[in-house]
């Protein structure tokens, strides 16, 4: 059976990397730039570093740093009016994911007009958008290498997807030393996020030996050097390979997709307020160990990759994984559910509604177990409470 494996990435990777920008502008023969960021990029300085980095005299530079934690169709509405109005030809993205998906949508506004809500889903952007350079300040969502824009509406209280090749970023400049300011809580939520990439899209129904290669050798680096770049973040060794190892993964689950983690994480934060990583992180090892018994083979192949001790018995190693990502998970203080929410906090009298909404969303199309029920999920809300 044919499959396909879709990369469109041009990577300039490495220290003082951001010195390439204006270059990169010229590439694009930019002449209105819109920067893209959120408060807490310019708060410690990285924004201020990026847009120092473009020269002035060349391209009219417009700022737009309304991006907030799971961006709503709101924000890229606010965004889209500006960059209509200063006829932006070209886009930067600075921060982690939600700068990064914000700059996206606004992107496929600019440029094919209309709501950003007609395009959800798969493949529904006609036409080609404008130039977008992403410059990720987080080891986590990779966002700045695939083609998705995830996305918040308020009004029907859900998260859900842009999902469309021409969304991916036209250049990336990863400087690792924008996440050496990353606080520890972040660096878990985010880590733990690209970690959910790898073993999501590892064993997604859509996989292949392509995308396989990537997860895998992802969740190796993941392993080894996000409890470094936790418990020190002037590491940079491995706050490097934690970057690098967000690039592979994306090369991975933009091809494979992801599946039931995270739809009940959409679901955590739409209604919840729940930033990704720690919607991810809170319910990850429960799922794997709910899905280990579709799976077994890939689960110890994870296992394996890792260097997890093994019997030698499938029915236990099986969940060898799970029991791996929930001391993880346990050593860098990622809060149960019932200590989450920044809307609203989190009861069990939540469980079903949560549940419910789950099962509508996009990626449970590519879980390995396609059995799951209402009931289901409800239990491993239990286990994460």
């Amino acid at each position: 059976m044919a499959n396909e494996f879709f990369v469109k990435s041009d990577v300039t990777f490495g220290r003082n990397a951001v010195e390439e920008l204006s270059r990169v502008l010229e590439g694009f023969k930019a002449k209105n730039v819109m920067v893209v960021y959120d408060n807490g990029v310019k708060a410690v300085g990285i924004a201020d570093k990026v847009l120092a980095s473009i020269d002035t005299s060349k391209f009219h530079v417009v700022e737009y740093d309304g991006v907030i934690p799971n961006p709503t169709n709101e924000v890229v509405e606010k965004g889209y009016a500006l960059a209509k109005k200063e006829k932006v030809d070209t886009f930067v993205a600075v921060g982690g994911g939600s700068s990064i998906d914000t700059a996206k949508a606004i992107n496929v506004l600019a440029s094919n007009g209309g709501d950003i809500m007609d395009y959800e889903g798969i493949g529904n952007v006609p036409k080609g958008v404008f130039p977008l350079i992403a410059i990720p300040t987080t080891a986590g969502t990779s966002s700045e290498i695939t083609n998705v824009s995830a996305l918040v509406d308020t009004q029907t209280v859900r998260k859900y997807v842009v999902i469309d090749n021409k969304l991916v970023p036209d250049k990336v400049i990863c400087d690792p030393e924008f996440t050496r300011t990353v606080p520890p809580f972040v660096t878990a939520a985010t880590g733990l996020d690209a970690i959910t990439h790898a073993v999501e899209s590892y064993i997604s129904n859509c996989s292949n030996a392509l995308t396989k290669y990537n997860s895998l050798r992802a969740l190796q680096i993941f392993h080894e050097n996000l409890p470094k770049a936790y418990a020190n973040g002037d590491d940079m060794e491995a706050r490097e390979n934690m970057m690098l190892g967000c690039i592979i993964v994306g090369f991975g689950f933009s091809n494979a997709n992801l599946g039931l983690v995270h739809a009940i994480a959409h679901t955590l934060s739409a209604h919840f307020g729940l930033a990704h990583g720690d919607a991810n992180a809170t319910v990850l090892p429960y799922v794997m160990e709910f899905n280990a018994q579709k799976c077994p083979k890939e689960m110890i192949e994870m296992a394996q990759a890792i260097g997890l001790p093994l019997s030698g018995n499938e029915d236990e190693d099986k969940y060898a994984l799970s029991k791996e990502l929930l001391r993880m998970v346990k050593d860098m203080n990622i809060k149960p559910l019932r200590e989450q929410g920044r809307n609203t906090k989190i009861t069990e009298d939540d469980f079903s509604m949560i549940a419910k909404e789950a099962l509508k969303e996009g990626p449970m199309h590519f879980n390995p177990r396609q059995d799951v029920t209402e009931e289901m999920i409800v239990e491993i809300l239990k286990k994460a409470f």
